[in-house]
């Protein structure tokens, strides 16, 4: 019983300071009052789990570039939704459709995706309790 103990007490002394990366509710990090529109020229794509992350950089009402990191669904599921890697590039501008997170930062959850090609596609991570979701919010 003692091994075991220590056993458990040692892992997570190990993990204590190990950072953890959870999958988190749309509403704990976005804001829902306020939907916004970019348009911009994709600069890097990264296909991961549990979210894709697409960056643009849009140009702001006083000319300068702002660059946008735009959050999106799991790869699996942009694909089940029509959305393929091969259908951008970089360089390509794109709209994206969401809602800005609360902290004021340049992150948006990409709630819609207008591809180069006019093909409208849904970004949004299913099951986050955002806007259109259905139940409650995690």
């Amino acid at each position: 019983m003692k091994a075991a103990l220590a056993i458990v007490a040692a892992s997570v002394g190990l993990t204590a300071g190990v950072p953890l990366v959870a999958h988190h509710a749309f509403s704990a990090e976005f804001n829902a009052e306020k939907a916004i529109r970019l348009t911009g020229a994709l600069t890097k794509i990264e296909w991961t789990n549990p979210h894709s992350y697409f960056y643009i950089d849009v140009k702001g009402d006083n000319g300068n570039v702002v660059p946008w990191i735009c959050e999106a669904g799991a790869p699996g599921a942009l694909s089940r939704r029509g959305f393929k890697r091969g259908d951008v590039k970089l360089g390509d501008d794109i709209i994206v459709d969401g809602y800005p997170a609360k902290d004021g930062s340049h992150l948006v959850d990409a709630r819609r995706v207008t591809l180069p090609d006019g093909r409208i596609l849904s970004g949004a991570s299913a099951g986050d309790g955002g806007p259109g979701e259905t139940g409650q919010n995690r």
